[in-house]
């Protein structure tokens, strides 16, 4: 055990005779019984039959599932140290942890099983059954004004810096900071720094407030401690706390709605190939989730990119693609070799045999395509097609840096091609940012999808972190996708409903200027 963790198993022990409050419900009151069938069904998968998460899918698994016997929680409303209340339990199980392989069962337990699961969770640890551990929620106070202001996000990015937020998590929060490559839970299985652009993920939620708790709390069992001790040292006020949770906030778009299609507009002129080329900022992005690819051995179950973000834009004779994605480290990079290497031996990739040797792999995109546009919906199959029906690919990779084209005949077989896209690509506090390009119609109509406006043009993406330990199999994989190249407005579309207004118009006063001179007619008569 560690000292953090002995630590806070002294807290625990020690709070039981300083919070003179009511003692909780007893165990034997609730129904253990029944949650221990709820438990064998669902949970012992990866948590273990005796709750030390050690299931037979634990292995797989990063982060991997709670040890129940620790009594060390990370998400949590009471102090560092504190075991959590019903309602912290309840929470996880009913929602689950965004970014980990806990999923939320509200919607497949009813409430009575999930009730009687929390009590049997309760039953692995000895220190729920202490009648002396008084478990209460921190009062937590509300969120001062102004939090998207200037003045307020500045007053929140100088407490990331004073308080070192930036050593793990980085300069601009992706999760690469100087001592993310050391970071390691209690339990020393290697964690990664989270990565504060994609708040949807955080675990314990990504709101203002759900931030603002995990400052206040701290992940037990984890790097990340409370900062509530700097508040009782006066380093920092409560509103200034809210203030680096609204800055953290701030460095996340809002929860990205996955969508079917990627919408490439024509513009005039020609489309920039540049990845920082000021014309992507008019344009929409669409994010696509990537999951671990465990179909085909190696198999890989925690794939380091969670998914990509894709522009797109064609001038009528060319289409260029834009990817970007969150990448703590520029690979290949030594600095993390040994990082490398405690993942590969942590996560099982395979199902039998020795484990991979950390080498130093590079950063790796794969966009893939039919060869030839589907009348209908079949499609390849999406895992690099197959022998009988390959797949049209550009690939990228970071060292040497170009980008190449060719089929794919499954994973273990890429025949290049000589055509290929052009690629530039820029890499950048933690973010890896590619624009590749190619002719919408090129010679080789066998091999090369000819890219058609009007079309539905299906598109699936594959990832590679070299200091993950990726490559190969081991690699992030997403479904079928669809890009679509917009055609150009018609000039027609927005004259025409002009010209009916003012045929109308003119029509209508034809009419009463007739009408006015019978009018005048019959006066005259």
């Amino acid at each position: 055990m560690t000292e953090r963790a002995l630590l806070l198993r002294v807290t625990l022990v020690v709070a039981a005779g300083t919070v003179p409050l009511p003692a909780p419900r007893s165990l034997a009151a609730q129904d253990t019984t029944a949650g221990k069938r709820v438990y064998v069904k669902w949970c012992a998968g990866c948590h273990g039959d005796a709750g030390a998460g050690d299931g037979a899918a634990a292995a797989s698994m990063l982060p991997r599932p709670r040890n129940f016997t620790s009594g060390l929680y990370k998400i949590r409303t009471t102090a560092s140290g504190q075991l959590p209340t019903d309602a912290d339990l309840e929470r996880a199980i009913d929602e689950g942890l965004p970014g980990s392989a806990m999923p939320g069962w509200k919607g497949r337990l009813s409430q009575a099983e999930r009730r009687d699961v929390r009590a049997y969770i309760k039953t692995f640890s000895s220190f729920f059954a202490d009648t002396g551990q008084h478990v209460v929620p921190l009062k937590f106070s509300s969120p001062p004004g102004g939090r998207t202001s200037v003045a307020a996000l500045k007053v929140g990015r100088q407490f990331y810096d004073s308080i070192g937020c930036r050593k793990c998590h980085g300069d601009q929060g992706r999760g690469d900071g100087p001592s993310a490559p050391t970071l390691k839970d209690d339990a020393d299985f290697p964690i990664f720094a989270a990565d504060l652009h994609q708040s949807w993920r955080f675990r314990g939620g990504g709101s203002v407030e759900d931030i603002y708790r995990r400052l206040r709390t701290g992940l037990d069992g984890t790097p990340m401690p409370s900062f509530a001790d700097l508040i009782d040292q006066k380093f920092l006020t409560d509103e200034e706390l809210w203030r680096l949770a609204q800055y953290v906030r701030s460095l996340s778009p809002a929860p990205p709605e996955v969508r079917d299609v990627v919408h490439a507009p024509q513009v005039p002129g020609t489309v920039p190939v540049s990845p920082d080329d000021s014309a992507w900022t008019r344009v929409a992005r669409s994010w696509f989730p990537l999951e671990g690819q465990v179909i085909h051995k190696s198999r890989w179950f925690a794939p380091a990119v969670a998914g990509v973000w894709v522009q797109a834009l064609h001038d009528g004779k060319t289409l260029a693609l834009r990817v970007s994605w969150d990448d703590r480290t520029e690979s290949p990079d030594t600095a993390w070799l040994k990082f490398e290497q405690r993942i590969l031996e942590t996560v099982a990739g395979d199902d039998s045999g020795p484990g991979p040797k950390a080498e130093p792999w590079p950063d790796q995109l794969a966009v893939q395509f039919p060869r030839h546009l589907p009348q209908g919906m079949e499609r390849p199959y999406f895992l690099m097609g197959a022998t009988t029906d390959p797949v049209y690919q550009w690939r990228w990779t970071s060292r040497p840096r170009r980008a190449f084209a060719g089929l794919a005949r499954g994973i273990e077989r890429f025949d290049t091609l000589p055509g290929a896209p052009a690629g530039e690509a820029t890499y950048e506090h933690g973010e890896w940012r590619l624009v590749l390009t190619r002719a919408l119609a090129t010679p080789d109509t066998a091999n090369e999808v000819q890219l058609e406006a009007g079309r539905a043009i299906p598109m699936a993406f594959f990832a590679w972190d070299g200091s993950s330990g990726e490559h190969g199999s081991r690699m992030a994989v997403s479904t079928w996708y669809f890009l679509a190249l917009d055609r150009p407005t018609p000039p027609g579309v927005f004259i025409s409903p002009v010209l009916a207004m003012l045929v109308t118009l003119g029509l209508g006063l034809v009419v009463v200027r007739r009408a006015q001179r019978r009018g005048a007619t019959r006066s005259g008569g």
